[in-house]
């Protein structure tokens, strides 16, 4: 009956997963399919994004699964269920969720340093149209060693960073290297694992603060904010025309009598004509807009978006306090900076967890926003990367933008979001810490009685599962262990998470104080080609 129990319960967490895991490659197909450039589209390259941009999105569906899993083990009064009663079945549990980050993990590690920098780099040597295609992959694979040399090393510091007591200053010289063969063998080499992954996850940290951050004002005040009028943007650009090549007749009837123009008019007429060509660019996709129907529909929908944005914005409001107050709670009740700011539980009242914790009783609520927390997280980090694009420092590298988007800015894209879904961890922890390390859990507690009748006896009460918990009581999530094997790392996103807060404000005023986006925003720009243009026209 037990084993029975054991199959149902894992059948119902996995198969929940597995129906995720569907619409997360729909989703990818589509999202990938509608921002790739119809002319540069490669078949490697596409297949590339798509499983990258899956597999960032299946790693943050396993949090809610992990949740899930630890959480469905008790029932509401804290007592174990029947198939969870023996500590060897709760182990095996734990271990396939735990062998399943790793792996989704590993693969995250092959993406990074193998396989999307030897895509990127094939297609950046398939702009030379003089090398051939043994050039292309030899000059690929000899950019791609760079990465894999850094995950070697990464895997190497990992696998030799002792997390026990090492052997006494009298240990022989044998005793100290035979000590770190057994710390390599005996962990079966995770710990190389959870470094690796723990510095991609600081990488992700940044472009977290960066791009997820600005996403989270960004997104809700577009919303809210709408468009400007085709209408009236068709008229300003019509004006706009006439007033350049009235200027641009002005500059070339100086020269009617044969008089060559002066340099200064050469370059005057020449920005006047690259302007006037992205004015009329900008015109035929103010025609193609008003006529699509996707405007019409978007007008009729106009009061639904701006409840979106509304509820966004809280959403965005809710994340920001509860970040504010968990990292509070870290300075003032954790064991300080040489520890990581790690602390067990909550000593503030925080408002994403007290939610969370308080629609446990109504199954599956607390699962349901656990999920839609980690999606909204990735949304936004799509929305700022596609409202910013791709930049190195100062330089923007790439622009992400419908049907005209290169393979190398799709891969980049993908790639920054596995980074980002790697610090989403870490940052929905941050936001819910009690309930990401215990999910719904419950447990018996002893306390005497206050009835005179019962006299000098013990009750029992059920609490719900926190630091205070006896060890055998309670079961900790994959998640929570697997973020703080090294506390540095726990010290460096404690101080990542105020970044995020700074971040998200200034976005939010610069948001704030920005008018209406145009109806094609980031469809015509100066640098854009007229076959770019046609591309996307036709």
């Amino acid at each position: 009956m037990a084993a029975q129990s054991l199959l149902s319960e894992s059948v119902i967490g996995w198969s929940i997963f597995t129906v995720v895991l569907l619409v997360i490659l729909a989703f990818c197909w589509i999202y990938i399919r509608k921002f790739q450039s119809r002319q540069d589209s490669e078949v490697v390259s596409t297949i590339t994004a798509i499983c990258a941009l899956a597999i960032a999105l299946i790693t943050s569906a396993l949090l809610p699964v992990d949740i899930f899993l630890v959480s469905y083990m008790k029932y509401p009064n804290g007592t174990y269920k029947q198939w969870a009663a023996n500590n060897e079945t709760r182990g095996q549990i734990e271990a396939t969720v735990l062998y399943g980050y790793y792996t989704l993990y590993s693969i995250i590690l092959f993406c990074v340093f193998l396989w999307i920098p030897f895509v990127y780099f094939y297609y950046e040597e398939k702009d030379d149209n003089n090398v051939n295609k043994c050039s292309q992959v030899k000059n690929a694979l000899k950019y791609t060693v760079g990465f894999v040399l850094v995950c070697v090393a990464l895997l190497l510091i990992g696998a030799f960073v002792p997390l026990e007591t090492p052997p006494g200053q009298n240990s022989t010289q044998w005793e100290k290297v035979q000590y770190l063969f057994e710390e390599l063998g005996s962990r079966h080499g995770l710990p190389a694992l959870s470094f690796s992954i723990s510095s991609l996850t600081l990488i992700g940290m940044l472009a977290v603060i960066t791009y997820t951050a600005y996403g989270m004002s960004v997104m809700p005040l577009n919303l809210i904010k709408g468009t400007r009028s085709v209408a009236y943007e068709r008229l300003e650009n019509t004006e706009d025309i006439d007033e350049v090549e009235h200027q641009i007749e002005n500059l070339k009837s100086k020269c009617k009598d044969g008089r060559p123009l002066s340099s200064k008019d050469r370059r005057n007429l020449q920005e006047l004509e690259g302007k006037l060509q992205v004015l009329q660019r900008r015109g035929r996709h103010l025609d193609i807009a008003e006529s699509h129907c996707c405007s019409k529909v978007g007008s009729a929908l106009r009061p639904v978006k701006i409840i979106l944005g509304v509820f966004f914005i809280l959403v965005a409001l809710l994340f920001t306090i509860s970040l504010f107050i968990s990292n509070l709670d870290k300075a003032l009740h954790s064991a300080g900076i040489s520890y990581g700011f790690i602390i067990f539980g909550t000593n503030l009242t925080n408002p994403l967890n007290e939610l969370l914790l308080a629609l446990q009783p109504v199954f599956p609520l607390d699962y349901i926003l656990i999920t839609v927390i980690t999606v909204y997280f990735v949304l936004t980090s799509m929305a700022g990367i596609r409202n910013m694009g791709i930049w190195f420092f100062w330089i923007r590298l790439y622009k992400i933008r419908p049907k005209r988007t290169r393979p190398q800015a799709l891969l980049f894209l993908c790639m920054i979001l596995l980074l980002i879904v790697l610090h989403t961890s870490y940052m929905i922890y941050s936001l819910a810490p009690q309930y990401v390390m215990y999910g719904s859990q419950k447990y018996l507690a002893q306390a005497p009685s206050t009835d005179p009748v019962l006299g000098n006896t013990t009750v029992s009460t059920t609490k719900i599962c926190d630091a205070d918990a006896p060890e055998d009581e309670c079961t900790v999530t994959r998640t929570y262990l697997f973020l703080h094997k090294f506390w540095f790392f726990s010290t460096i996103y404690y101080f990542g998470n105020w970044a995020f807060i700074g971040t998200f404000l200034i976005g939010l005023v610069v948001s704030c104080c920005r008018g209406k986006k145009s109806v094609i925003e980031g469809e015509v720009e100066a640098d854009d080609s007229d076959l770019s243009d046609d591309e996307y026209v036709h």
